[in-house]
C-alpha cells in the first residue's frame, strides 16, 4: 500500500509504503537536503498524532497518520445522536472544545450476562488549544436521572448504566448531557475486552500494581489469577483481567476505574514508544487490533481528529473520577451517592473549557 502524506503549512510531500514486513521509508524528493532530524520528527508527530487520538476514544483507536485513510474505512459506525431532541441539550459554551462520550462494555465478562449495558462510562474533554486532555470516569453504579425513551422506558432515577439497556447509546448520551449540563461532540464506544488483542499487539504494557489481590474472573482456565505487589509487564490476557476486577476491593467498581485508567495510560505509552513506532509489523497489529475493538458515531472523522490533536502526549491526560460521597442504598440497589454540588461545578467547568477550575474542583 502506497499512501501520499501532505503536511500541513509546508512544502513537503511523503510517499509512504506499508507492509507488514517492510519498513516505512518516506521518499523525499527535492527537499532531500532538509536535515534528517526533521524528517523524523515529521514522521513521529503524525505517528503519535494519531496514536493518541485512538485512546482518547475516537480513532477508535490509534492509527498513526500512516495508512490512517484506509484504517478509517474499516471502523465501525454507530448511530449516538439520532433519538437526542436538540430542545434537550445543553448549549455549547466554549465552542472550540471538544467533548467525547466514551462507553466501554466487556462482552467477554463472566458476569456480562444481558450483552447489552455500558460498564465503563468516560467523558474527555479535549481543550480548545488541544493542549491538554481531562478524562472524567463516571461510575456505573452512579444514581442519576434518565430521560424517558419514546416506548416509554426510562423517565425516573437509576444507575447510570441502565441507560444503556433501556434506550442504546443515545439514551446514554441524553442521561450523561442531563447529569453533567456538558453537551457531547462525539462518541466512542470501545468493547473493553479488545485490551487483550490491543495490548498482545504491543508486546505487553507494564503496570505498577499498588496492591497483591487474586482476581476470580479470570481468563485463565481456573478462573483466577494472583496479582503481586510492584511493576510488572502484563500481556494482553493478565492487562484484561486486571482492568476488569472489581470483586476483590473494598471499593469495588472505583478500584477497577483507577485500574482501566492504569491500562488505558500504559497502552498509549507503550504505542508512543520507539520500539513500536519503529516496528512496521508491530504497529499494523496495533493499529487493527485497536480499530476491531472501537466505534465511532457518524459524524467523527478520524483523520481530522488525529490532525488536531497531534501534539498531544500522555502526560498531557489527567485521569479522574466524577465527584461522589461514596456508594448507599437506594431501593434496596446499592448505588453511587453523586456529590450534586461539586459534580455541578466540575462539569461546570468542563463546558467553560477551564482546566485549572477542573484539575482543581475534581480533586
Amino acid at each position: 500500500m502506497v499512501i501520499r502524506q501532505e503536511i500541513a503549512g509546508s512544502d513537503d510531500t511523503h510517499v509512504i509504503k506499508i507492509s507488514d514486513d517492510t519498513e516505512v521509508i518516506p521518499a523525499v524528493p527535492a527537499s532531500d537536503q532538509e536535515p534528517s532530524s526533521r524528517r523524523r520528527r515529521v514522521r513521529r508527530i503524525i505517528l503519535i498524532s494519531l496514536l493518541v487520538l485512538g485512546l482518547l476514544g475516537g480513532g477508535t483507536l490509534l492509527a498513526g497518520g500512516l495508512y490512517l485513510r484506509s484504517i478509517e474505512g474499516d471502523i465501525g459506525r454507530v448511530d449516538a445522536f439520532d433519538e437526542v431532541p436538540e430542545v434537550d441539550r445543553p448549549v455549547k459554551v466554549a465552542t472550540q472544545a471538544k467533548d467525547i462520550l466514551i462507553l466501554g462494555s466487556d462482552s467477554r465478562d463472566p458476569q456480562n450476562t444481558t450483552g447489552s449495558r455500558s460498564d465503563t462510562i468516560i467523558l474527555a474533554h479535549l481543550t480548545a488549544d488541544r493542549s491538554s486532555a481531562q478524562l472524567i470516569s463516571i461510575p456505573r453504579d452512579t444514581w442519576v436521572p434518565v430521560p424517558l425513551t419514546k416506548d416509554g422506558r426510562g423517565g425516573r432515577d437509576a444507575k447510570i448504566n441502565a441507560a444503556y439497556t433501556w434506550g442504546g447509546i443515545s439514551l446514554v448520551v441524553r442521561t450523561v448531557e442531563k447529569f453533567t449540563g456538558v453537551r457531547i461532540d462525539h462518541v466512542a464506544v470501545i468493547d473493553f475486552a479488545g485490551f487483550k488483542e490491543i495490548v498482545d499487539a504491543l508486546g505487553g504494557v507494564d503496570i505498577d500494581v499498588a496492591t497483591g489481590f487474586t482476581s476470580t474472573h479470570s481468563l485463565n482456565p481456573d478462573g483466577r489469577r494472583t496479582f503481586t505487589k510492584g511493576r510488572q509487564t502484563m500481556d494482553g490476557a493478565a492487562a484484561l483481567d486486571y482492568a476488569r476486577e472489581r470483586f476483590a476491593f473494598a471499593d469495588g467498581d472505583f478500584a477497577r476505574i483507577r485500574h482501566q485508567q492504569q491500562v488505558i495510560r500504559a497502552i498509549l505509552d507503550k504505542a508512543v514508544s520507539g520500539g513500536v513506532l519503529a516496528n512496521p509489523g508491530r504497529l499494523n497489529a496495533f493499529l487493527r487490533a485497536t480499530a476491531d475493538a472501537v466505534s465511532v458515531d457518524n459524524t467523527m472523522s478520524v483523520f481530522d481528529m488525529a490532525i488536531e490533536l497531534r501534539h498531544m502526549r500522555s502526560g498531557n491526560l489527567t485521569f479522574l473520577t466524577s465527584p461522589s460521597n461514596g456508594t448507599g442504598q437506594i431501593e434496596g440497589e446499592s448505588v453511587v451517592l453523586a456529590n450534586a454540588a461539586k459534580a455541578r461545578a466540575v462539569y461546570d467547568a468542563v463546558r467553560r473549557d477551564d482546566v485549572k477550575a477542573i484539575l482543581t474542583l475534581a480533586k
